[in-house]
């Protein structure tokens, strides 16, 4: 049920964009041809496509097919956009890049045969970037029909860079889940980390780095390999969404060792993280841990009463946010209030990751589904926005033509045209009377070209008389055109927010299912908590019996 609402809902929102085509019919006028090329690519580039729609008639230059192309995919339009790719591929241009989009496209649908095929195309047409996706989408073609080898062979004739860095990063994770050493997973890693750190762009390069070293120590730390988890888990930033689950794991490693102490200090910075991030919560349990295994009972069982009254605390929170989400929406709720600067109920640091409802968003974005269902809200709300603005101008623009049009049909021109007309007779009838009594030839000629220079501005006055009466019928036809467009701006509104309250729903379902998954998370973390007091009660019970008994 869900995947056809999803298959409806972005059907009908492409519909939406294709028509609001018409709507940004000024916009794309007052576009210059050499330029919308260039601003189709890039709001394409961004996931603003709707806002380019209108400049689709307009692209020119070898580009213009595949932009259009990808101006209906982005709209909706897959059979139409499938068409477009398959006629830029039997062109001259972009031939690599439509191969490719026909490639993902194909394997979105479950045709791997057809999916595997344009990606070959792609890797035999396309250069630079196009082609490293195209190697790795072959890799992935074959790993998820468990060819590990295969998607090897792939990965090995790509170039060192980010592509490949991913390839090998899923590579290592079917090994650590096949094998029962880590030995190939580990060296599978090293390779993605000697990929990623070539790549040209930093941001994304540390950052997937950081995914790489928290994989590679968590397999390392399941190996026993203390040192080598330490020195893994000790490269990742500091300042990164993957910061709190490589402090736990440091802390772990090192507690493995006998360090207590240093391992303490890690779960101690973890714990400054928002509950909402993997490996806060169980940095609250390792606290007490780290004191029990040093021998002070006492701060080990007020360790755990603290990491028992913070997951109460979250799940409180998780409470009311699951309460706003059903009030508000979890459009309103997770993403607008994350956004906005203002100390909201469960804000408590003014650091980006220190947020828990920051980090609730970011965690809420990794689950299947979240990013595609959020966008699609957030594209019906520009919809909406654009809407009602064309609704406001057509109505501003209506409402000037009619009050010109009536200033018009009052006789404001009329009376003057006619008094005008009036003049030039008078002056006609005296030149004449003048030129009989010229005295020279030379006042006659002055007076005929004076003659023929109001006969001039006669036929002007009559040409404008004729506008004059014909000027109603066409501002009628201006005005049905204005007024129609104006209805059709309404019922656009009308159609977009109603897909507008379904797609809503869809993310709130989503979103209560996730907050549902987190409360279960930290009822669990409790009970751990609850289980550890009460095994230290338990001993100190018994080592009180046996002191009395001496």
């Amino acid at each position: 049920m869900n995947g056809r609402m999803s298959l409806f809902l972005r059907n009908s929102i492409g519909v939406m964009a294709a028509m609001l085509a018409g709507v940004a019919t000024p916009v794309a006028n007052a576009m210059d041809n050499s330029l919308a090329s260039g601003v189709v690519r890039f709001a394409l580039d961004t996931g603003e496509a709707s806002s380019v729609v209108g400049l689709a008639m307009k692209l020119e230059g070898e580009s213009a097919d595949y932009l259009q192309a990808r101006l209906m995919l982005a709209s909706g339009q897959h059979d139409e956009a499938r068409a477009g790719f398959e006629g830029v591929f039997n062109g001259a241009s972009h031939r690599g890049e439509a191969a490719l989009a026909l490639a993902e496209m194909a394997q979105e649908d479950g045709d791997l045969t057809g999916a595997e095929n344009w990606y070959q195309q792609a890797r035999r047409t396309g250069y630079g970037e196009v082609a490293q996706k195209a190697l790795l989408g072959l890799a992935e073609l074959v790993r998820i029909q468990g060819k590990t080898d295969a998607a090897g062979q792939y990965l090995a004739r790509m170039e060192d860079g980010y592509w490949a860095a991913v390839g090998y990063m899923n590579l290592a994770a079917d090994f650590a889940r096949d094998d029962l050493d880590s030995s190939r997973a580990l060296v599978s890693l090293r390779v993605a980390m000697a990929m990623a750190a070539k790549d040209t762009d930093t941001s994304r390069s540390r950052a997937l780095l950081d995914q790489l070293n928290l994989r590679a120590g968590y397999l390392a730390l399941g190996s026993d390999d203390y040192d080598k988890a330490i020195d893994f888990l000790e490269k990742v930033s500091l300042e990164s969404y993957h910061t709190p689950q490589a402090l736990y794991l440091h802390g772990l490693a090192l507690s493995s060792k006998g360090n207590h102490r240093a391992a303490m200090q890690s779960w101690h910075r973890a714990k400054k993280f928002p509950l909402a991030f993997p490996g806060v919560s169980d940095a609250w349990i390792g606290m007490g841990r780290g004191y029990d295994l040093s021998g002070y009972p006492g701060q080990a069982g007020e360790s755990w009463l603290a990491a028992n009254a913070a997951y109460e605390g979250e799940r409180v929170t998780l409470g009311k946010l699951s309460e706003r989400i059903t009030a508000e929406g979890a459009y309103k709720a997770l993403v607008q209030d994350a956004r906005s600067d203002d100390i909201q109920w469960f804000l408590a640091d003014n650091r980006t990751l220190t947020q828990p409802r920051m980090a609730y968003l970011l965690r809420f974005m990794e689950e299947p589904g979240a990013q595609v269902a959020v966008r699609r809200v957030a594209r019906l709300d520009e919809m909406v926005a654009t809407l009602d603005a064309s609704k406001y101008n057509l109505e501003v623009f209506i409402q000037a033509l009619e009050v010109f049009m009536a200033s018009a049909g009052s006789g404001g021109v009329a009376p003057q045209t006619a008094g005008l007309e009036q003049q030039q007779s008078d002056l006609e009838s005296r030149l004449n009377g003048l030129v009989e009594q010229a005295a020279t030839p030379a006042q006659v000629a002055e007076l005929r070209q004076l003659k023929q220079s109001l006969a001039g501005a006669g036929r002007r006055m009559g040409a404008l008389n004729q506008q004059v009466v014909q000027r109603p019928e066409r501002l009628e036809t201006v005005l049905d055109d204005a007024g129609a467009l104006r209805d059709a701006t309404k019922d656009l509104r009308y159609k977009t927010l109603s897909l507008r309250e379904q797609a809503a729903r869809e993310l709130d379902a989503l979103a209560l299912a996730f907050v549902k998954k987190q409360t279960q998370r930290m009822t669990h973390a409790l009970d751990k908590t609850e289980q550890q007091i009460a095994h230290l009660y338990e001993y100190l019970a018994l080592e009180n019996l046996g002191e009395g008994a001496q």
